[in-house]
């Protein structure tokens, strides 16, 4: 592809601001760019499609750069899509209308570990991984955990509210969070208060927690860290009923006890995914239990705990199985067990409170295979980030032999999204817990707040009166 000489002209200026090696309009470059993680663009491509991509791939190296780059895209009216690892499952980091795409992991450093007050400050484009080492080596840790941590950035892990594996005890990532560093649509730069809970005003920090790069780019944040744990318990448990294995990861959290994860799996994982990874062939709803910290405490409340599952009719199936999923929780995710074309796979995951979340998980599963019974569709599911009122339901569904034309394919994909979102509302939940909405569920948005919606369409003109932050996403 040839670039016009306004594209050229506006080439040179992006250059004048971060440099003549840190701005690409190769085709390849370009194309790398085109796709995320997601199902949609990677079965385009995987079909021999094109996708929309970036004008520009620009790498910079400062709020200040990135400040500067915001007058040029307002002048020329272009698109800017903030881009951490690439790791995102809703299309949030495609380039849908071309534009600038700002690859944020130049801005990779570690500005400050406080061993004081336990915080670390750090710019967003930085590995979690590598984060997570630096904070090893002083026994320091960021409890996010998430699957994708070895790939994503620290931007990444709050632009979609984003969930660790050990959420359950010490939060999401958006409960670390003490503060953040800012640049506007506008290109202002901003800070938000130095610590989140106050009586100083509303917390509009928050508003930039989910909006996936539409309202702006995170360049820094401040994150609560804890000690690495003392000790770390992990257990196994075997309930021959959905129900209450459920009853049993409600009372533990209600009546207070500090699980760091419960991992509750439905028949149907347990009979497949975990028996595929974990090597046990079960019957029933498998149940993980972790308990850390003081190893006094932690064992009393892994007693507690298991007292309460027995109660309910839960097969003690001691340490070993627990600790062996410790040790392969990220295997799920990673090649060459992890769902993979050439099949079609979604990730419809929803959270909602006790009281609505078994009916929910029923009315999804019998939406999604009844209605698609004739691609032998499967929907199983995990219950995997738990609160004092509520449970995150880690749902999925799988089609072995899809369409193989990429429009169909698309479009049968869309249906399944559609039947099980409208499932999900219908029965009190959210559409997302922590994967984000992206380009995927942008157009459930509406739905789900309703006659708040107008609100936060007034709220984005506000922030982003030319429309230039990542368009086509979150609804916007």
């Amino acid at each position: 592809m040839k670039y016009s000489f306004p594209r050229e002209m506006i080439r040179s200026e992006l250059e004048d601001i971060v440099g003549q090696h840190f701005v690409s309009v190769e085709e390849t470059d370009r194309l790398v760019y085109s796709t995320d993680w997601s199902w949609m663009p990677q079965m385009w491509l995987d079909r021999g499609e094109r996708l929309p991509m970036p004008d520009y791939i620009v790498h910079p190296g400062s709020a200040e750069e990135i400040s500067e780059i915001m007058d040029i895209a307002n002048k020329y009216h272009l698109p800017v899509v903030p881009w951490g690892g690439g790791s995102g499952t809703q299309g949030g980091a495609l380039p849908m209308f071309g534009g600038i795409l700002l690859d944020m992991k130049r801005m990779n450093k570690i500005i400050e570990i406080d061993e004081v007050s336990l915080t670390v400050t750090a710019q967003a484009g930085i590995n979690g991984q590598q984060l997570e080492w630096a904070l090893n080596e002083k026994g320091l840790t960021l409890p996010h955990y998430a699957a994708s941590a070895k790939c994503a950035t620290l931007g990444g892990y709050l632009a979609p509210r984003g969930t660790g594996t050990i959420s359950t005890k010490y939060g999401k990532a958006e409960d670390m969070v003490m503060s953040m560093q800012i640049v506007l649509p506008t290109g202002e730069i901003i800070r938000t208060p130095p610590v989140p809970q106050h009586a100083a005003g509303p917390d509009w920090t928050r508003l930039w927690l989910g909006a996936e790069g539409t309202l702006g780019v995170i360049t820094e944040a401040t994150m609560r860290v804890e000690y690495i744990p003392e000790s770390r318990l992990l257990r196994a448990v075997l309930f021959d009923d959905l129900s209450k294995a459920l009853e049993a990861g409600r009372r533990m959290m209600t009546r207070r006890l500090h699980p760091f994860v419960i991992r509750l799996y439905d028949p149907a994982s347990t009979k497949t995914r975990v028996k595929a990874i974990l090597g046990y062939d079960f019957d029933g709803a498998y149940m993980v239990l972790g308990f850390d910290g003081d190893p006094d405490i932690a064992a009393l409340e892994e007693e507690k705990a298991l007292e309460m599952c027995a109660e309910l009719g839960g097969r003690d199936l001691g340490p070993e199985p627990g600790w062996k999923w410790w040790n392969h929780r990220y295997d799920f995710y990673y090649p060459p067990i992890n769902l993979k074309l050439p099949w079609m796979y979604g990730t419809t995951e929803t959270i909602t409170t006790y009281d609505k979340i078994e009916k929910l998980y029923w009315a999804e599963k019998k939406a999604v295979e009844e209605g698609f019974a004739e691609w032998n569709v499967r929907f199983i599911g995990h219950f995997s980030h738990w609160f004092h009122w509520g449970v995150m339901l880690y749902s999925r569904f799988i089609i072995e032999e899809p369409p193989q034309d990429a429009r169909e394919a698309l479009r049968l994909h869309n249906r399944i999204w559609n039947t099980a979102m409208q499932a999900v509302l219908a029965n009190g939940g959210m559409i997302n817990e922590h994967h984000g909405i992206g380009l995927k569920l942008g157009r459930y948005m509406r739905k789900q707040y309703g006659d708040a919606w107008p609100f936060l369409l007034r709220l984005k003109k506000m922030i982003d009166p030319n429309g230039i932050m990542n368009p086509g996403k979150v609804g916007f």
